[in-house]
């Protein structure tokens, strides 16, 4: 009896440090801001924080830069996004396989410039990434872009 309560208090333990690895792996960063210049800041959870370099970006969070304001983003693909002077950007879906390559990208330009170069993510899964403005989407399938939404477009 000692021994099958033991080896059930194991296999619980297992599991339970199996769960806490998935959940890590949910709450992984999309990526790094690398640069940041000016009035800068993301925003998460109704909270926010100056961008500074070396701060991890999430999925779902806002990039919000002011006039003199610029953020550099490497993503955990390797996708690069440069954020420019008065722009709104959000990224609202962001997943992630470093064995497949395979997962999705969704973001939105609220206004301003955001210029792209894709990574692994839309090589390997056409379709998977898409850019929104306030009048169009984007579906990326592997390329340098720059989108650039005016007050208003």
């Amino acid at each position: 009896m000692k021994t099958i309560i033991t080896m059930m208090a194991a296999a619980f333990a297992a599991l339970t440090a199996v769960a806490s690895i998935n959940a890590c792996a949910d709450e992984l960063p999309a990526g790094m801001i690398k640069s940041a210049k000016g009035s800068a800041a993301i925003e998460r959870a109704g909270a926010r924080k100056p961008a500074q370099a070396g701060a991890a970006l999430m999925a779902s969070d806002r990039v919000v830069t002011g006039a003199d304001g610029s953020v550099g983003i490497t993503l955990r693909d390797e996708t690069l996004l440069a954020v420019g002077p008065n722009s709104n950007v959000w990224l609202e879906k962001y997943a992630f396989d470093p064995t497949s390559h395979e997962g999705k990208l969704d973001a939105t330009v609220k206004k301003g410039t955001l210029g792209v170069i894709s990574g692994k993510l839309s090589k390997q899964s056409p379709g998977a990434v898409q850019f929104r403005t306030p009048t169009s989407i984007l579906g990326v399938r592997g390329t340098e872009f720059v989108i650039d939404v005016k007050d208003g477009e």
